[in-house]
């Protein structure tokens, strides 16, 4: 199994002192982050994608390209790309790109975000959430695929045999699926053959469990074999020396994130009595001390039925930069070995 880092750059006040930082150094601290991951010897490092105030992260592909050149050997990639409000052709280029300054470690997860902020800002409706990520979606794949590309749809123009370049070292540039708790995303992914990766942030894992056989199934009726149908996580995370230490350090700044997306979302409101239960071992979040965060991804493992993949999204909260880079540190000096 690959164990890794998602960021979504976040950058609000820290939930106990109000300090904020600027955006400049916030974006300095997450390439120090992924360096650390790399000397940790994590597998893979994720940024996101948003287009609002509080996050850092809308041009993922170019956070990602400063990391390649200060990294040696971890994967790079998105998590997710907001699809359906991009140019497929971009986003293939610019992750080529990064592929080639990389060295071939370059990955794309493509997905339709959290949130709906891109939409609007490109130009496109809601109305066509589902039309606009099948039609672009189908357009990336083809430009993996085929360097000059014969392509119609409803949302962009055609493409009549143009070359996309640059071509990217690997030779199929890695393509994962994001998803939420929809069975129709689980079955595109297995019609597809792509990898995908499931974005759990709460509840308990357990219960992804028939999505995830859906995707196996759909997988296995459209022809493709077993192990290229491969299942990753995207779990909240964050570890410290000891359980009191994580929770103290996560709950404040988890709530005040949860509270405030749950004004704009109509959620109720998250209480320490929510965290405690994500914390404990049927719950879903990857918090504590490194023994209990290695018996938490066992866990994932054995109820999903094998994944391949699980990433610590460290910034639900404003966390010192300190705190992150002492947790990146722990998970691969001491989670891993653990687990493994």
């Amino acid at each position: 199994m690959q164990i890794g880092i998602d960021s979504f750059v976040i950058n609000t006040p820290d939930a106990i002192t109000g300090q904020v930082i600027s955006t400049a150094e916030r974006i300095r601290n997450v390439l120090e982050e992924i360096e650390c991951a790399d000397r940790a010897g994590l597998d893979v490092f994720g940024i996101g994608e948003h287009h609002r105030a509080d996050f850092a992260d809308s041009a993922p592909a170019i956070i990602l390209a400063a990391a390649a050149a200060r990294t040696n050997r971890i994967r790079l990639t998105s998590a997710v790309t907001v699809l359906s409000a991009d140019d497929p052709v971009r986003v293939f280029q610019d992750f080529a790109t990064l592929d080639l300054i990389s060295g071939g470690r370059a990955e794309i997860v493509a997905g339709r975000g959290s949130f709906a902020d891109a939409y609007p800002l490109f130009g496109y409706s809601l109305e066509d959430y589902d039309s606009l990520f099948t039609e672009k979606l189908d357009l990336l794949l083809r430009i993996r695929d085929n360097t000059e590309v014969r392509w119609s749809g409803k949302h962009r123009a055609p493409l009549t045999g143009q070359g996309v370049y640059p071509r990217p070292v690997q030779a199929s540039l890695p393509i994962w699926l994001g998803v939420g708790g929809t069975p129709a995303s689980f079955i595109r992914a297995g019609t597809l053959g792509l990898p995908l990766m499931v974005a759990i942030i709460g509840g308990e894992p357990a219960r992804f469990r028939p999505l995830i056989d859906l995707y196996r199934e759909a997988g296995r009726k459209a022809g493709h074999p077993p192990e290229q149908l491969i299942v990753g996580i995207h779990a909240i995370g964050y570890v410290a020396g000891t359980m009191q230490q994580a929770v103290e350090d996560l709950a404040p700044g988890y709530m005040h994130t949860f509270n405030e997306v749950g004004k704009e979302r109509g959620w109720p409101p998250t209480t320490m009595a929510h965290f405690k239960a994500g914390v404990s071992p049927q719950g879903a979040l990857l918090v504590g001390d490194p023994e209990h965060v290695a018996r938490k991804i066992a866990s994932y493992d054995e109820k999903l039925g094998g994944i391949s993949r699980i990433t610590f999204q460290m910034s639900a909260a404003s966390l010192p930069h300190e705190r992150l880079l002492e947790s990146i540190q722990l998970i691969g000096t001491k989670v891993v070995p653990v687990f493994k």
